[in-house]
């Protein structure tokens, strides 16, 4: 077989009739073949992929040069910003010999682009949107794996949302959850557990310890209302393209455990809302998933195997996952056997253990015409191996990549120029101020207050709702109207079960089964 039949085959694969994101030309022994691209088609981008690579590789820019595409092609994508560089998607690109050498190797026209990008900062930490989510809403087995508590501490933690459900003791930020403990764990709060197992001593004290411990690490901003609706990362500019939603996350790069969960619950909260839409054109978003690893480190079974089934799953709603690591080891295999697009970077294969995760690497990739072992530890910086699905869903030939250069900024953009957009957006004024409504912590200390009362006899707080919503909501009835018989039975207790009951079977159980996280009130 002669050089050119491998390569006709390479490029054949990839040679797709409908909509696709450019990702580079192939190359071949040494060489690279601008007349041979490679491509991933459109509606596959919500099959979830794999972006991994030793550090310096390139990975950063293949996210942005992806991100740039689908924004342009109409669909959102969320952007995890571990090293704060992401930013430069919203200018346009500088240029230079190198971005002229590269597009001219790859047949690329390259034009300086700017793309519409929000940027949010989780807990206000950074420059951005502040992003929280009540303690509720995340739920007892992310909060058990953000604070590291074993699979006991889980259930009981577990009970105690359970109790404050039950109790109507709403669980906002953290010093709600610990009063609920301390409460709980009290002469006067013990009984209020026994018919469910209790909550001993021993494990209410370690997770007081550990919240407050946790509280000291500068934490408590993440927890809180106004509770970021995830929704907000589905949206498209005026001229129809996709908005690039950067999450800055270098100030919290010390918390690794913390951010990477935070980024699971925005997925699990995306899946609750989405309604199914199959096999679509497009994505409705593509979400990467940056520091993968951190996620699975020390994970318990019960929650990998929440992680995938939420990633299988959350397809069929039109969201595409792509974890971003160094290696495909450092990704469960029963996630990675869910991720069906693949950009490898060059792997380094300095210690025995790496030349294990290098062969490791290659036994996941189809046959090829390349030694891949060679090729992984050859590959420069901004070249890749690639293998995605074709639009049939049969995965494309094993093709070595020179990648294009994004034609937005590669860095960061000035600060005052981030500031100036952050404060601009639409966004900041409904997410900026932080809100602490009365809630558990605050009906605990009343009934401490006034023995006998009882720490539910408070009436709940009105939950905040998104302005759409307050627009929507019926007028209220003067004091003197008597209310009819259908206002007496909506509002009766029963109804108000029914209606949770038929909202969780309508599509929210199976979330609240992964990850124990609530329904929000919307």
């Amino acid at each position: 077989m002669n050089a050119s039949e491998p390569v006709a085959k390479i490029a054949a694969g990839y040679a797709f009739s409908g909509p696709a994101l450019d990702l580079g030309a192939l190359l071949w022994e040494g060489r690279c073949l601008p007349d041979a691209q490679v491509r991933v088609p459109l509606p596959m981008l919500n099959r979830h992929g794999l972006v991994a690579g030793a550090t310096g590789t390139g990975k950063t820019k293949t996210l942005q040069l992806v991100a740039e595409q689908l924004s342009a092609q109409g669909v959102p994508v969320f952007l995890a910003d571990v090293k704060g560089d992401l930013s430069g998607i919203s200018a346009p690109g500088a240029p230079g010999d190198r971005v002229r050498t590269r597009s001219a190797e790859v047949g690329q026209d390259w034009t300086a682009s700017a793309f519409p990008a929000e940027f949010y900062a989780l807990g206000g930490l950074g420059h951005g949107i502040p992003v929280r989510a009540t303690v509720t809403s995340f739920g007892p087995v992310l909060l058990s794996k953000v604070l590291g508590l074993n699979q006991t501490q889980e259930q009981s933690l577990g009970l105690v949302f359970h109790y404050a459900d039950q109790k109507g003791l709403e669980l906002y930020d953290l010093k709600d959850l610990r009063a609920v403990v301390a409460f709980l764990a009290s002469d006067e709060g013990r009984p209020e557990l026994k018919a469910l197992g209790g909550l001993s001593p021993a494990t209410a004290g370690v997770i007081l310890r550990t919240l407050t411990a946790f509280e000291a690490q500068g934490t408590s901003g993440f927890f809180g209302e106004p509770e970021f609706r995830t929704t907000e990362l589905l949206r498209t500019a005026s001229d129809g393209r996709g908005v690039v939603s950067v999450l800055e996350l270098a100030a919290v790069q010390d918390r690794p455990q913390l951010f990477s969960t935070f980024l699971m619950w925005l997925l699990a909260d995306l899946f609750h809302d989405l309604p199914e839409v199959g096999d679509a054109e497009k994505p409705k978003l593509v979400f990467f998933f940056d520091e993968a690893h951190l996620l699975f480190h020390d994970a318990s079974k019960a929650f990998l195997d929440a992680v995938t089934q939420t990633v299988r799953l959350i397809r069929s709603k039109g969201v595409g996952v792509f974890f971003v690591t160094q290696t495909p080891k450092d990704v469960p295999s029963d996630v990675l056997a869910q991720l069906g697009n693949r950009v490898q970077h060059a792997l380094r294969a300095f210690t025995p253990e790496d030349q294990k995760a290098l062969r490791a690497t290659v036994q996941t990739f189809p046959r090829s015409p390349y030694d891949l072992e060679e090729l992984l530890t050859g590959l420069g910086t901004g070249e890749a191996v690639v293998t995605v699905l074709s639009e049939n869903g049969a995965p494309t030939p094993v093709a070595a990549t020179r990648l294009r250069a994004p034609e937005s900024l590669m860095g960061p953009v000035d600060p005052g120029f981030l500031d100036g957009a952050v404060k601009a957006s639409p966004l900041y004024e409904r997410y900026a101020q932080a809100v602490d409504r009365e809630s558990a912590y605050e009906k605990l200390a009343a009934a401490a207050a006034h023995p006998g009362s009882g720490p539910t006899d408070a009436p709940a707080a009105e939950p905040e709702r998104h302005p759409e919503e307050r627009a929507k909501k019926p007028p209220q009835h003067a004091a003197h109207e008597e209310p009819s018989v259908v206002e007496q039975v909506v509002s009766s207790g029963m109804f108000k079960s029914l209606a949770r009951s038929v909202g969780t079977q309508l599509g929210r159980e199976i979330t609240r089964s992964l990850f124990g996280t609530a329904r929000r009130r919307r």
